[in-house]
Protein backbone atom coordinates (compact mmCIF):
# COMPACT_ATOMS: atom_id res chain seq x y z
CA UNK A 1 0.00 0.00 0.00
CA UNK A 2 1.00 3.64 -0.43
CA UNK A 3 0.20 6.27 2.19
CA UNK A 4 -1.08 9.77 1.51
CA UNK A 5 2.33 11.42 1.81
CA UNK A 6 3.67 9.36 -1.12
CA UNK A 7 5.87 7.14 1.03
CA UNK A 8 5.90 3.50 0.02
CA UNK A 9 4.71 1.38 2.95
CA UNK A 10 4.43 -2.38 2.51
CA UNK A 11 4.10 -5.64 4.40
CA UNK A 12 6.94 -7.90 3.32
CA UNK A 13 9.33 -10.60 4.42
CA UNK A 14 13.07 -10.22 4.78
CA UNK A 15 13.66 -12.19 1.57
CA UNK A 16 11.29 -9.91 -0.33
CA UNK A 17 12.97 -6.82 1.14
CA UNK A 18 16.37 -8.16 0.10
CA UNK A 19 15.23 -8.67 -3.50
CA UNK A 20 13.53 -5.28 -3.70
CA UNK A 21 16.59 -3.54 -2.25
CA UNK A 22 18.90 -5.22 -4.75
CA UNK A 23 16.82 -3.79 -7.58
CA UNK A 24 16.91 -0.32 -6.01
CA UNK A 25 20.70 -0.63 -5.63
CA UNK A 26 21.01 -1.17 -9.38
CA UNK A 27 21.56 -4.94 -9.44
CA UNK A 28 20.77 -6.12 -12.97
CA UNK A 29 22.15 -9.67 -12.99
CA UNK A 30 21.15 -12.52 -10.69
CA UNK A 31 22.28 -16.11 -10.95
CA UNK A 32 21.21 -18.64 -8.38
CA UNK A 33 20.06 -22.13 -7.54
CA UNK A 34 16.94 -22.73 -5.40
CA UNK A 35 17.62 -23.60 -1.77
CA UNK A 36 15.53 -23.04 1.32
CA UNK A 37 15.21 -20.73 3.14
CA UNK A 38 16.49 -18.27 0.50
CA UNK A 39 14.39 -19.34 -2.50
CA UNK A 40 11.93 -16.43 -2.31
CA UNK A 41 14.72 -14.02 -3.23
CA UNK A 42 15.16 -15.82 -6.53
CA UNK A 43 11.40 -16.08 -7.03
CA UNK A 44 10.89 -12.31 -6.65
CA UNK A 45 13.81 -11.50 -8.94
CA UNK A 46 12.68 -14.02 -11.56
CA UNK A 47 9.50 -11.98 -11.87
CA UNK A 48 10.88 -8.47 -11.52
CA UNK A 49 14.42 -8.42 -12.86
CA UNK A 50 13.61 -8.90 -16.58
CA UNK A 51 11.07 -6.05 -16.50
CA UNK A 52 13.77 -3.83 -14.96
CA UNK A 53 16.13 -4.44 -17.86
CA UNK A 54 18.10 -7.12 -16.04
CA UNK A 55 18.91 -10.78 -16.47
CA UNK A 56 17.83 -13.67 -14.24
CA UNK A 57 19.41 -17.09 -14.68
CA UNK A 58 18.71 -20.25 -12.71
CA UNK A 59 22.04 -22.04 -12.76
CA UNK A 60 22.81 -25.74 -12.51
CA UNK A 61 24.29 -25.35 -9.03
CA UNK A 62 25.77 -22.85 -6.60
CA UNK A 63 29.27 -23.08 -8.06
CA UNK A 64 27.94 -22.02 -11.44
CA UNK A 65 25.88 -19.30 -9.77
CA UNK A 66 28.78 -17.43 -8.21
CA UNK A 67 30.93 -17.98 -11.29
CA UNK A 68 28.21 -16.34 -13.38
CA UNK A 69 27.88 -13.26 -11.18
CA UNK A 70 31.66 -12.80 -11.17
CA UNK A 71 31.61 -12.79 -14.98
CA UNK A 72 28.68 -10.37 -15.10
CA UNK A 73 30.39 -7.99 -12.69
CA UNK A 74 33.61 -8.07 -14.71
CA UNK A 75 31.52 -6.95 -17.66
CA UNK A 76 30.32 -3.95 -15.64
CA UNK A 77 26.98 -5.05 -14.18
CA UNK A 78 26.05 -5.12 -10.50
CA UNK A 79 25.46 -8.78 -9.69
CA UNK A 80 24.15 -10.91 -6.82
CA UNK A 81 23.39 -14.48 -5.83
CA UNK A 82 21.46 -15.92 -2.87
CA UNK A 83 21.84 -19.25 -1.12
CA UNK A 84 21.92 -21.04 2.23
CA UNK A 85 24.47 -23.12 4.16
CA UNK A 86 25.30 -26.02 1.79
CA UNK A 87 25.29 -23.71 -1.23
CA UNK A 88 27.39 -21.15 0.61
CA UNK A 89 29.96 -23.87 1.27
CA UNK A 90 30.12 -24.64 -2.45
CA UNK A 91 30.76 -20.98 -3.24
CA UNK A 92 33.86 -20.58 -1.09
CA UNK A 93 36.48 -21.17 -3.78
CA UNK A 94 34.96 -18.54 -6.05
CA UNK A 95 34.52 -16.11 -3.15
CA UNK A 96 38.28 -16.34 -2.83
CA UNK A 97 38.61 -15.79 -6.58
CA UNK A 98 36.44 -12.66 -6.37
CA UNK A 99 38.57 -11.39 -3.47
CA UNK A 100 41.84 -11.98 -5.34
CA UNK A 101 40.61 -10.55 -8.66
CA UNK A 102 38.78 -7.71 -6.86
CA UNK A 103 35.44 -8.28 -8.54
CA UNK A 104 32.51 -6.66 -6.68
CA UNK A 105 29.73 -9.18 -5.97
CA UNK A 106 27.05 -9.59 -3.31
CA UNK A 107 26.28 -13.01 -1.81
CA UNK A 108 23.17 -13.41 0.34
CA UNK A 109 23.39 -16.33 2.79
CA UNK A 110 20.12 -17.11 4.56
CA UNK A 111 21.51 -19.28 7.32
CA UNK A 112 19.98 -22.60 8.32
CA UNK A 113 21.13 -25.46 10.54
CA UNK A 114 24.08 -27.59 9.49
CA UNK A 115 26.52 -29.10 8.77
CA UNK A 116 25.63 -30.97 5.57
CA UNK A 117 21.91 -30.87 4.77
CA UNK A 118 21.23 -30.06 8.42
CA UNK A 119 17.93 -28.31 9.12
CA UNK A 120 16.72 -27.11 5.71
CA UNK A 121 14.10 -24.56 6.79
CA UNK A 122 14.95 -23.82 10.39
CA UNK A 123 17.06 -20.91 11.68
CA UNK A 124 20.71 -20.87 12.58
CA UNK A 125 23.60 -18.43 12.90
CA UNK A 126 26.30 -21.02 12.36
CA UNK A 127 27.85 -19.56 9.20
CA UNK A 128 29.31 -16.41 10.73
CA UNK A 129 32.85 -17.75 10.90
CA UNK A 130 32.54 -19.30 7.47
CA UNK A 131 31.56 -15.87 6.16
CA UNK A 132 34.92 -14.54 7.34
CA UNK A 133 37.24 -17.50 6.91
CA UNK A 134 35.42 -19.91 4.58
CA UNK A 135 37.76 -19.42 1.67
CA UNK A 136 41.46 -20.08 2.16
CA UNK A 137 44.20 -17.49 2.50
CA UNK A 138 44.36 -14.02 4.01
CA UNK A 139 41.56 -12.34 2.10
CA UNK A 140 39.37 -9.25 2.48
CA UNK A 141 35.64 -9.58 3.04
CA UNK A 142 32.72 -7.58 4.42
CA UNK A 143 29.70 -9.24 6.05
CA UNK A 144 26.56 -7.41 7.20
CA UNK A 145 23.90 -8.75 9.61
CA UNK A 146 20.41 -7.18 9.55
CA UNK A 147 17.96 -8.07 12.33
CA UNK A 148 14.69 -6.67 10.91
CA UNK A 149 12.98 -6.56 7.54
CA UNK A 150 13.64 -2.82 7.25
CA UNK A 151 17.31 -3.32 8.12
CA UNK A 152 17.49 -6.04 5.48
CA UNK A 153 16.33 -3.51 2.87
CA UNK A 154 18.80 -0.86 4.00
CA UNK A 155 21.77 -3.17 4.45
CA UNK A 156 21.31 -4.97 1.16
CA UNK A 157 21.77 -1.61 -0.53
CA UNK A 158 24.78 -0.86 1.66
CA UNK A 159 26.22 -4.26 0.76
CA UNK A 160 26.19 -3.26 -2.91
CA UNK A 161 27.71 0.09 -2.02
CA UNK A 162 30.55 -1.52 -0.09
CA UNK A 163 31.18 -4.04 -2.85
CA UNK A 164 31.38 -1.38 -5.54
CA UNK A 165 33.35 1.06 -3.42
CA UNK A 166 36.01 -1.40 -2.23
CA UNK A 167 35.92 -3.99 -5.02
CA UNK A 168 35.32 -6.84 -2.61
CA UNK A 169 32.78 -9.65 -2.16
CA UNK A 170 30.17 -8.62 0.42
CA UNK A 171 28.04 -11.16 2.27
CA UNK A 172 24.56 -10.40 3.56
CA UNK A 173 24.05 -12.75 6.52
CA UNK A 174 20.36 -13.31 7.10
CA UNK A 175 18.82 -16.23 8.94
CA UNK A 176 15.55 -18.09 8.40
CA UNK A 177 13.65 -15.97 10.91
CA UNK A 178 14.59 -12.64 9.31
CA UNK A 179 14.04 -14.14 5.86
CA UNK A 180 10.48 -15.27 6.52
CA UNK A 181 9.09 -12.90 9.13
CA UNK A 182 6.50 -10.40 7.83
CA UNK A 183 6.86 -6.79 8.95
CA UNK A 184 5.48 -3.47 7.80
CA UNK A 185 8.24 -1.25 6.45
CA UNK A 186 8.33 2.14 4.82
CA UNK A 187 10.70 2.14 1.88
CA UNK A 188 12.67 5.39 1.67
CA UNK A 189 12.30 7.55 -1.42
CA UNK A 190 14.99 6.84 -3.99
CA UNK A 191 16.54 10.29 -3.57
CA UNK A 192 16.95 9.59 0.16
CA UNK A 193 19.12 6.54 -0.51
CA UNK A 194 22.84 6.65 -1.18
CA UNK A 195 23.62 4.48 -4.21
CA UNK A 196 27.34 4.06 -4.96
CA UNK A 197 28.67 2.82 -8.28
CA UNK A 198 32.19 1.64 -9.02
CA UNK A 199 34.74 4.30 -9.95
CA UNK A 200 35.88 3.87 -13.55
CA UNK A 201 39.38 4.62 -14.77
CA UNK A 202 39.97 7.65 -16.97
CA UNK A 203 43.32 6.28 -18.11
CA UNK A 204 43.55 5.34 -21.80
CA UNK A 205 43.53 1.58 -22.40
CA UNK A 206 47.22 1.47 -23.36
CA UNK A 207 48.37 2.88 -19.98
CA UNK A 208 45.71 1.32 -17.76
CA UNK A 209 46.91 -0.81 -14.83
CA UNK A 210 43.98 -2.92 -13.58
CA UNK A 211 45.51 -3.57 -10.17
CA UNK A 212 47.36 -0.32 -9.53
CA UNK A 213 48.25 0.36 -5.90
CA UNK A 214 46.26 3.54 -5.18
CA UNK A 215 46.25 5.55 -1.91
CA UNK A 216 42.83 4.10 -1.07
CA UNK A 217 44.06 0.60 -1.83
CA UNK A 218 41.24 0.22 -4.37
CA UNK A 219 42.26 0.07 -8.06
CA UNK A 220 40.04 1.82 -10.59
CA UNK A 221 37.70 -0.35 -12.63
CA UNK A 222 37.38 -0.82 -16.40
CA UNK A 223 34.65 -3.09 -17.66
CA UNK A 224 35.23 -5.73 -20.30
CA UNK A 225 33.98 -4.75 -23.72
CA UNK A 226 34.73 -1.05 -23.26
CA UNK A 227 38.05 -1.01 -25.09
CA UNK A 228 40.14 -2.23 -22.18
CA UNK A 229 41.90 -5.58 -22.22
CA UNK A 230 43.58 -6.97 -19.14
CA UNK A 231 44.47 -10.26 -17.53
CA UNK A 232 42.32 -11.65 -14.70
CA UNK A 233 43.73 -14.50 -12.65
CA UNK A 234 43.35 -16.06 -9.22
CA UNK A 235 47.13 -16.37 -9.09
CA UNK A 236 49.23 -13.78 -7.29
CA UNK A 237 49.77 -11.02 -9.82
CA UNK A 238 51.39 -7.66 -10.37
CA UNK A 239 49.65 -4.38 -11.25
CA UNK A 240 49.12 -5.54 -14.84
CA UNK A 241 47.20 -8.60 -13.68
CA UNK A 242 49.77 -11.10 -14.92
CA UNK A 243 51.01 -13.80 -12.52
CA UNK A 244 54.09 -13.14 -10.44
CA UNK A 245 55.98 -15.08 -7.77
CA UNK A 246 58.26 -12.18 -6.92
CA UNK A 247 58.26 -12.00 -3.12
CA UNK A 248 58.01 -8.21 -2.97
CA UNK A 249 55.12 -8.07 -5.46
CA UNK A 250 53.26 -10.89 -3.72
CA UNK A 251 53.56 -9.25 -0.32
CA UNK A 252 52.48 -5.86 -1.67
CA UNK A 253 49.42 -7.47 -3.24
CA UNK A 254 48.29 -9.26 -0.07
CA UNK A 255 48.89 -6.21 2.08
CA UNK A 256 46.95 -3.97 -0.30
CA UNK A 257 44.01 -6.38 -0.56
CA UNK A 258 43.57 -6.30 3.19
CA UNK A 259 44.56 -2.66 3.66
CA UNK A 260 41.72 -1.44 1.47
CA UNK A 261 39.31 -2.75 4.10
CA UNK A 262 41.37 -2.12 7.24
CA UNK A 263 42.06 1.53 6.50
CA UNK A 264 38.37 2.17 5.78
CA UNK A 265 36.93 0.21 8.71
CA UNK A 266 35.56 3.39 10.33
CA UNK A 267 33.54 4.03 7.18
CA UNK A 268 32.30 0.44 7.09
CA UNK A 269 31.51 -0.50 10.69
CA UNK A 270 28.12 0.47 12.08
CA UNK A 271 26.33 -0.65 15.22
CA UNK A 272 23.44 0.26 17.50
CA UNK A 273 23.46 0.51 21.29
CA UNK A 274 20.73 0.43 23.91
CA UNK A 275 21.20 1.52 27.54
CA UNK A 276 24.96 1.00 27.56
CA UNK A 277 25.94 4.20 29.41
CA UNK A 278 25.62 2.72 32.90
CA UNK A 279 25.42 -0.97 31.98
CA UNK A 280 27.14 -3.46 34.26
CA UNK A 281 26.04 -6.28 31.97
CA UNK A 282 26.32 -5.95 28.19
CA UNK A 283 24.55 -8.18 25.70
CA UNK A 284 26.19 -8.52 22.30
CA UNK A 285 23.69 -9.85 19.79
CA UNK A 286 23.20 -9.85 16.02
CA UNK A 287 20.57 -10.96 13.52
CA UNK A 288 17.35 -12.45 14.89
CA UNK A 289 18.97 -13.03 18.30
CA UNK A 290 19.26 -9.26 18.67
CA UNK A 291 15.46 -9.00 18.60
CA UNK A 292 15.20 -11.22 21.67
CA UNK A 293 18.13 -9.44 23.31
CA UNK A 294 16.47 -6.05 22.94
CA UNK A 295 13.34 -7.32 24.67
CA UNK A 296 15.44 -8.95 27.39
CA UNK A 297 17.17 -5.62 28.12
CA UNK A 298 13.82 -3.90 28.61
CA UNK A 299 12.55 -6.66 30.92
CA UNK A 300 15.71 -6.61 33.05
CA UNK A 301 15.75 -2.81 33.23
CA UNK A 302 12.21 -2.88 34.64
CA UNK A 303 13.63 -4.99 37.47
CA UNK A 304 16.38 -2.45 38.08
CA UNK A 305 19.21 -4.43 36.53
CA UNK A 306 21.77 -2.30 34.68
CA UNK A 307 22.02 -4.11 31.37
CA UNK A 308 22.56 -2.80 27.84
CA UNK A 309 22.81 -4.02 24.26
CA UNK A 310 25.47 -3.77 21.56
CA UNK A 311 24.05 -4.77 18.16
CA UNK A 312 26.47 -4.79 15.21
CA UNK A 313 25.18 -4.23 11.69
CA UNK A 314 28.59 -5.16 10.29
CA UNK A 315 30.05 -8.39 11.63
CA UNK A 316 33.19 -8.42 9.47
CA UNK A 317 35.37 -6.49 9.89
CA UNK A 318 34.55 -7.22 13.52
CA UNK A 319 33.90 -4.06 15.60
CA UNK A 320 36.21 -5.16 18.40
CA UNK A 321 37.75 -1.77 19.14
CA UNK A 322 34.37 -0.09 19.35
CA UNK A 323 32.95 -2.87 21.52
CA UNK A 324 35.90 -2.76 23.93
CA UNK A 325 35.51 1.00 24.40
CA UNK A 326 31.74 0.89 24.93
CA UNK A 327 31.92 -1.96 27.45
CA UNK A 328 34.74 -0.66 29.64
CA UNK A 329 32.37 -0.30 32.61
CA UNK A 330 30.65 -3.64 32.12
CA UNK A 331 31.56 -6.53 34.39
CA UNK A 332 30.06 -9.29 32.25
CA UNK A 333 29.13 -9.74 28.61
CA UNK A 334 26.40 -12.09 27.44
CA UNK A 335 26.39 -13.33 23.84
CA UNK A 336 23.23 -15.09 22.63
CA UNK A 337 23.64 -16.80 19.26
CA UNK A 338 22.22 -19.77 17.41
CA UNK A 339 25.50 -21.65 17.29
CA UNK A 340 27.97 -22.98 19.84
CA UNK A 341 29.73 -19.67 20.49
CA UNK A 342 31.37 -18.47 17.29
CA UNK A 343 31.13 -14.73 17.94
CA UNK A 344 31.45 -15.14 21.71
CA UNK A 345 35.11 -15.97 21.09
CA UNK A 346 35.62 -12.73 19.13
CA UNK A 347 33.92 -10.76 21.88
CA UNK A 348 36.15 -12.33 24.52
CA UNK A 349 39.31 -11.53 22.57
CA UNK A 350 38.22 -7.93 21.95
CA UNK A 351 37.06 -7.04 25.47
CA UNK A 352 39.18 -9.29 27.73
CA UNK A 353 36.11 -9.71 29.92
CA UNK A 354 34.08 -12.63 31.20
CA UNK A 355 31.80 -13.76 28.38
CA UNK A 356 28.72 -15.87 29.05
CA UNK A 357 27.15 -17.64 26.08
CA UNK A 358 23.49 -18.38 25.45
CA UNK A 359 23.39 -20.94 22.68
CA UNK A 360 20.85 -22.92 20.70
CA UNK A 361 21.57 -25.31 17.83
CA UNK A 362 18.19 -27.05 17.63
CA UNK A 363 16.61 -24.83 14.99
CA UNK A 364 14.72 -22.81 17.61
CA UNK A 365 14.94 -19.09 18.26
CA UNK A 366 16.61 -17.92 21.46
CA UNK A 367 13.80 -16.32 23.45
CA UNK A 368 13.96 -13.14 25.56
CA UNK A 369 13.20 -15.27 28.63
CA UNK A 370 16.30 -17.41 28.07
CA UNK A 371 18.47 -14.30 27.94
CA UNK A 372 16.74 -12.77 30.98
CA UNK A 373 17.41 -15.97 32.93
CA UNK A 374 21.11 -15.73 32.10
CA UNK A 375 21.08 -12.06 33.16
CA UNK A 376 19.66 -13.07 36.54
CA UNK A 377 22.20 -15.90 36.82
CA UNK A 378 25.19 -13.58 36.43
CA UNK A 379 23.66 -11.18 38.97
CA UNK A 380 23.96 -13.79 41.68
Amino acid sequence: MTSSNNTDTRLMTGNEACAEAALVAGMRFFAGYPITPSSEIAEVLARKLPSSGGVFIQMEDEIGSIAAIIGASLAGVKAMTATSGPGFSLMQENIGYAAMTEVPVVIVNVQRGGPSTGLPTLPSQSDVMQARWGTHGDHPVIAVVPSTVYETFVWTIKAFNFSEQYRVPVIVLLDEIIAHINEKITIPAHDELAIIDRTLSSQPPESYLPYKNTPSGVPLFAGFGTGYRYHVTGLCHDETGFPSSNARIVEELYLRLNRKIDQHRNDIIEYQTLDLDDAEICIVAYGSSARSAQRAVRIARQDGIKVGLFKPFVLWPFPGEELAELTRKAKTIIVPEMNLGQIAHEVSCATRKDVVSVNRVDGTLITPQEIVKRIYDVQV
